[in-house]
């Protein structure tokens, strides 16, 4: 994501909300000149009133001081998912171990190795697709 300007992070989450500059003005207690100043970065709201601003905009200070917003549950949604990719690819790193091991000291049947090779393989499947569904 591009980084944004302060007054063009303002806008945009501004016009996401659907408010108008009259409306934020009203909600901050100032004009709306004094907004419209701020989306073009003719000025920057005070210091002391930034919380107030990201809460009606519904981002953290952090997110609208570095000119870029975080969609929380995406950012929640993406380390799921790696975290699931991670616990997958060491099934499978588990899953071969354990073949190896137990065939090595004769201590595998044919048809529990088949097993084990079958949950490991279906988890590589698993992870193969979300990598190709993420890189799409």
């Amino acid at each position: 994501m591009k980084k944004q300007t302060l007054g063009e992070m303002i806008a945009s989450l501004r016009k996401e909300q659907g408010m108008t500059q009259a409306v934020l003005a009203d909600k901050m207690n100032v004009t709306d000149k004094a907004v419209s100043k701020w989306e073009r970065d003719l000025s920057c709201p005070d210091i002391n009133s930034m919380p107030k601003l990201a809460e009606i905009l519904n981002v953290t200070v952090d997110e609208l001081m570095q000119g870029k917003a975080c969609p929380k549950n995406e950012s929640i949604m993406n380390r799921i998912n790696e975290v699931i990719q991670t616990v997958l690819k060491a099934i499978v790193v588990a899953m071969g171990t354990a073949v190896l091991v137990l065939s090595i000291l004769d201590k595998l049947d044919l048809h529990t190795g088949f097993t084990l090779l079958g949950i490991g393989m279906l988890c590589i499947g698993i992870v193969l697709l979300q990598d190709r569904q993420h890189l799409s």
